[in-house]
């Protein structure tokens, strides 16, 4: 992964993230198809509305790598929005397995990120430190919007992609980009859930909120409707919740169209579900490594196909420790860091 330290105004941080790109060389060869350019367009425009210091971010990217500002946004826009094709068969998915559960007045976290290999390249873990908003350090396989990350108030906010049904994908913000609203923006769980009641949601995912407080849930999210799912009671009487690439609530099935099936989505969930319910352990961090590493049943071993795991993320939420796999934890060793020593003053 690549680690960036990014201050100063919206604008600032894109014009430094677009000399990172230039200084890498890196090509950014977007073909978006008529769809794409339209629904794209639409949603850019509603985060110039509802986000405008990350539409700010934007501007300053693509001036400093001399790209088209509304061709740029609109690919990150429809990014994670299962770009739907479907007499095409185009469609753009991804994986992931995460959860928080609570232990000995201790609230933990663990992700694994799973996407096709060419993007571990790519990745980056970004500590951003905007003037006048909340810093956060954000961990994602794109830029400006990510997967997951924690902010300087102990909030956690991460998504889960979920396949959307034929027509219910809308102009708005993609799953991605509401990860990186609530991280910039919000300080608990509770703030996290009235931004994302006002914010417009283009398409179906699963948004995981977890803080200090030991507040946790996941919001089954939709252009129509919102699930609040609360966390369930382990063996031991602490709380946990899992999420992974379809909606567990019944009364969301309908906007979901994974059958969920999507890269084992159902075998993983069953896996962290069954380990976290059980609550077999002492250690805690340990037990939150073997669960991701796979020790417990079908996580990150895929086989045979162009699929993996590439970082794996455990945050100890109140001591402010995290641990890092930087590939599959099935065979990369997890870096132990503190928040402040992977992110300078957060």
């Amino acid at each position: 992964m690549v680690h960036l330290d990014l201050e100063g105004t919206h604008y600032e941080i894109g014009r430094k993230l677009g000399g990172f790109f230039n200084e890498q060389k890196t090509g950014f060869p977007l073909s978006l198809n008529k769809w794409q350019r339209e629904r794209g367009i639409e949603s850019l425009q509603l985060l110039e509305k509802s986000f405008p210091e990350a539409a700010c971010e934007l501007k300053g990217l693509t001036e400093a790598i001399n790209y088209d500002y509304e061709l740029f946004g609109a690919w990150l826009m429809t990014m994670g929005c299962c770009l739907i094709m479907r007499e095409n068969h185009n469609v753009e998915v991804r994986g992931c397995t995460a959860f928080c559960f609570t232990d000995k007045d201790k609230i933990y976290y663990g992700r694994d990120n799973d996407l096709p290999p060419y993007l571990k390249e790519v990745s980056k873990s970004i500590y951003y430190r905007p003037v006048g908003k909340n810093h956060f350090l954000l961990n994602t396989s794109s830029f400006t919007n990510g997967e997951e990350g924690i902010n300087e108030h102990g909030l956690i906010a991460a998504m889960t992609f979920v396949i959307p049904n034929k027509g219910e994908v809308k102009p708005g913000l993609n799953s991605v980009f509401l990860v990186r609203y609530l991280l910039e923006n919000c300080s608990t769980v509770q703030e996290g859930i009235e931004a994302l009641k006002m914010i417009p949601i283009a398409s179906s995912c699963n948004i995981l909120l977890a803080d200090k407080s030991q507040e946790m849930l996941v919001a089954e999210c939709n252009p129509f409707e919102i699930n609040l799912r609360e966390p369930e009671i382990n063996a031991k009487g602490e709380r946990f919740i899992v999420t992974v690439n379809h909606f567990t609530s019944s009364k969301m099935q309908r906007y979901d169209g994974s059958k969920q099936n999507l890269y084992s989505s159902k075998a993983r969930y069953n896996t962290a579900y069954n380990a976290l319910s059980k609550a077999d352990y002492d250690d805690a961090i340990l037990f939150a490594k073997n669960l991701l590493s796979g020790k417990y049943g079908f996580m990150c071993q895929y086989r045979k196909i162009k699929f993996e795991t590439i970082w794996s993320t455990i945050f100890n939420i109140t001591d402010s420790t995290m641990f890092l796999a930087e590939g599959n934890p099935e065979l990369i060793a997890y870096k132990e860091n503190t928040f402040k020593d992977a992110v300078g003053t957060m």
